[in-house]
């Protein structure tokens, strides 16, 4: 289960893609985006990681640095920041430590199947190492809007509007319109 809000976020120490090591004490009186996706180079991971990387430069100017987490390995995430221009890191979570710290290790469900998994979930950090907010419901194509207060972390839908029924008189009245009425084919008797 992941972790609440207002809570100091636990310490870590993992390697990037480049095999160096990173501690969350390395971004003290910074604000750090933590965030933990499935797997590299699929749609969802994709869309999410690109949404970070096309915005970027607002986070940086908000103060943001940015490290994505999955259990993938280095090499894994050396071709996934290469194929996308990634220009954040990503920390190899091989052996879980970081994801069982942060709660994202969960039981998930596919097709009835129960397994393993990372839960899509982005911790908001600040400068005092204390987490400021959890976004659980993430929207991947619009994550980096989330995270800088441009779209809220649980996106409502709009509501469709409800199509006025005729009533049952209406409807008689427009199928004898549409009928084509029919042709007297009897001779009149004279």
């Amino acid at each position: 289960m992941a972790l609440n809000a207002g809570i100091k976020a636990p310490s870590f120490s993992s390697k990037d893609q480049d095999g160096k090591e990173v501690k969350l004490s390395d971004f003290k009186g910074k604000k750090v985006v933590l965030y933990f996706y499935p797997k590299d180079m699929t749609p969802g991971c994709t869309a999410e990681a690109c949404s970070l990387r096309d915005n970027y430069h607002a986070l940086m100017k908000a103060g943001y640095e940015v490290l994505g987490v999955s259990t993938d390995n280095e090499k894994s995430h050396q071709k996934f920041i290469a194929k996308e221009k990634l220009p954040f890191r990503l920390l190899a979570d091989t052996d879980r430590k970081l994801h069982e710290a942060y709660g994202t290790w969960v039981k998930k469900s596919m097709y009835g199947r129960e397994y393993m998994g990372t839960a899509r979930v982005t911790y908001v950090i600040n400068e005092d190492g204390i987490i400021a907010e959890v976004i659980e419901k993430v929207d991947t194509k619009n994550h980096a809007q989330q995270i800088l207060g441009g779209v809220p972390a649980t996106k409502a839908k709009p509501a469709k509007k409800a199509a006025k029924k005729p009533s049952p008189k209406a409807v008689k009245k427009s199928a004898a319109k549409k009928a084509p009425a029919k042709k007297n084919t009897k001779k009149r008797a004279k």
